[in-house]
């Protein structure tokens, strides 16, 4: 009985993390639209990049931890992905990309996946 409860509140817990990052990277997602709009020199702009470095670089962090439930070539796949998230948005924060859409797109499968 207290087993079968435990392994409920795990699963529930796996659910509720997974869609509280969705709705971090639907946030990151709305935030890199109104930058995009505004302009990669805007404060909007600045606003949605620190915002996906954030996100990001927790995301990384969980992802390196050996306790990570997710198969390695997964981990492997996101953990790439990241680093690409993060090298783009430093490439506008420098004026050497304007690739809104790029970090917008990835953004969204990866909330799709979610």
């Amino acid at each position: 009985m207290y087993k079968f409860s435990y392994e409920e509140t795990l699963s529930d817990s796996g659910n509720r993390q997974r869609e509280n990052e969705r709705l971090a990277i639907e946030q990151s997602v709305a935030l890199l639209k109104t930058a995009e709009t505004a302009g990669p020199q805007s404060r909007e702009a600045v606003d949605a990049i620190m915002f996906l470095n954030r996100l990001w670089s927790y995301f990384l962090d969980d992802l390196a931890k050996p306790e990570n439930g997710l198969p390695d070539d997964v981990r492997a796949k996101l953990i790439s992905i990241g680093i690409w998230m993060l090298k783009e948005a430093q490439a506008i924060s420098n004026g050497k990309s304007r690739n809104f859409a790029g970090l917008i797109e990835v953004s969204n499968v990866i909330a799709e996946g979610l």
